[in-house]
């Protein structure tokens, strides 16, 4: 296919170089935002005078077609030898429509074509994205619902802390996702910008409408520095940055649940419908799907710092190097959203064993706070409370007890302003219902607080699906 830039040459390109050179392998993917785009620069070419209408209507039934064609069969355009899929559009375009196809171009670039192609790309996808991720938000609220005041031990350092509910550690990563959610829309928002008509890097010399041609495909406004519109990549920076840290989210979420599947923890168990066996050992049954959220992790984070590697040090105005941003934008996009959707689909295929985690819940001294604090409440200060608790502690290690079940005259002599307490009242103030009950401040885990938070994020899922 004939080059849109080859008038000033005269020799071939080395077939290797040529190669190298060419992206339609993954920019083809943009061919409707490229057709969109040029209708909508024939009608801006038209408004200026540079086209007449019949011209106008011409190029725009002939791009319409083009699309047909490659919603019906997109054969033709992976087959081909063109370099781009802006020569790709706009040989097919001469072929159905002939000479009047070379008046498209007019006072536009590649550098404002592609920068454009590229932010009506990332609007659609980006809408996808938080679509998957709402979907896994609300797979985890669903499971929360009913695990509200289900017990379970809480960790820090990977040791046991505090009981928490089931219910409790599902909404944290609500509010991760939640987050990224914020992220997604905070971009979107700043990506409203076109960039078409800022021409290769000066602006276009035709009486362009850029407020009217940024309107005509749905952008807010149109950019105000032509340099900086077709250089300017922060976007995919950004939406690059939103799903390394989805990935980042989701992989926090898959490690704490591998550990909690393990026959150490037993907590939580996988349908047969995400994990698989062992090729070997018959009794295995391996969270696959959870180790591969995983490590998809780092394949979206090795992205982002390939595209901040990019466009790090690019002179003004467009280089060729920002031909690298599509394929890590690609697979950061498609990675994080296979990702959110394979979250969804394990979160509705997990259950919580419930006789496990009350059981534990209860055991390893995680009510020891709790000693504390009820010290506190008869006028011990906190750090004085602290150092009693911990040797409460220690003694109830020697006797191989947790801590409501010393003996009562030990009890007594470790904590002499708690003796009015009977032994069974002792026990039910450092009951695990009784922990958790006291957390009952806006953010913590008792069971009230936690279901409370559940229909907040119901009505929350709801305004999400109304304003989607």
């Amino acid at each position: 296919m004939k080059k849109l830039w080859g008038g000033r040459f005269e020799g071939a390109s080395d077939p290797r170089f040529e190669a190298f050179n060419a992206s339609l392998a993954f920019d083809q993917r943009l061919w409707r935002e490229d057709v969109q785009g040029s209708i909508a620069w024939a009608r801006a070419l038209e408004r200026a005078r540079v086209l007449t209408a019949a011209e106008a209507d011409a190029l725009e039934q002939g791009l319409r077609s083009v699309a047909a064609e490659l919603e019906r069969d997109p054969r033709s355009l992976r087959d081909s030898t063109a370099e781009d899929v802006h020569s790709f559009v706009e040989g097919r375009l001469f072929e159905l429509v002939g000479d009047l196809a070379k008046k498209l171009h007019t006072g536009r670039s590649r550098n404002d074509q592609v920068a454009t192609d590229l932010k009506l790309w990332m609007r659609t996808h980006v809408k996808v994205l938080e679509g998957a991720l709402v979907d896994a938000v609300r797979a985890l609220v669903e499971l929360a619902e009913p695990n509200a005041a289900l017990p379970m031990p809480g960790y820090t350092h990977l040791q046991r802390a505090q009981p928490i509910t089931v219910g409790h550690h599902l909404l944290a990563y609500v509010e991760m996702l939640a987050r990224d959610q914020e992220r997604l829309s905070d971009l979107a928002a700043r990506m409203e910008s076109c960039p078409l008509g800022s021409g290769a890097l000066a602006g276009t010399a035709f009486d362009i409408d850029r407020e009217a041609l940024a309107a005509s495909l749905g952008f807010a406004r149109a950019t105000r520095n032509s340099l900086d519109a077709v250089s300017d990549r922060d976007h995919v920076l950004e939406l690059g940055f939103a799903c390394a840290t989805i990935l980042v989210h989701l992989s926090r979420l898959a490690e704490d649940w591998i550990f909690f599947t393990s026959q150490e923890a037993g907590f939580l168990q996988l349908s047969d419908a995400v994990a698989s066996g062992s090729s070997l050992m018959p009794q295995k049954k391996n969270p696959d799907a959870l180790e591969l959220l995983r490590g998809k992790c780092g394949r979206v984070t090795g992205r982002l710092m390939g595209l901040l590697m990019t466009v790090k040090g690019l002179p003004l105005a467009y280089d060729k190097d920002l031909q690298e941003d599509k394929e890590a934008l690609f697979e950061c996009v498609d990675t994080t959203r296979a990702s959110l959707e394979i979250a969804a689909v394990v979160v509705r295929n997990a259950r919580f064993d419930a006789d496990r985690c009350k059981s534990e819940a209860a055991r390893g001294y995680m009510n020891a706070t709790d000693v504390a604090d009820l010290l506190v409440q008869s006028g011990v200060p906190f750090r004085v409370a602290h150092e009693r608790a911990g040797a409460t502690v220690r003694a109830a290690l020697e006797r191989g007890v947790e801590i409501e079940e010393l003996p009562d005259e030990e009890r007594k002599r470790l904590l002499p302003e708690l003796a009015q307490l009977s032994p069974t009242e002792f026990r039910q103030q450092l009951s695990v219902e009784a922990v958790l009950a006291r957390r009952s401040v806006l953010g913590g885990t008792s069971p009230a607080r936690v279901q409370a938070e559940v229909s907040a994020w119901k009505k929350k899922l709801e305004s999400w699906n109304n304003r989607s």
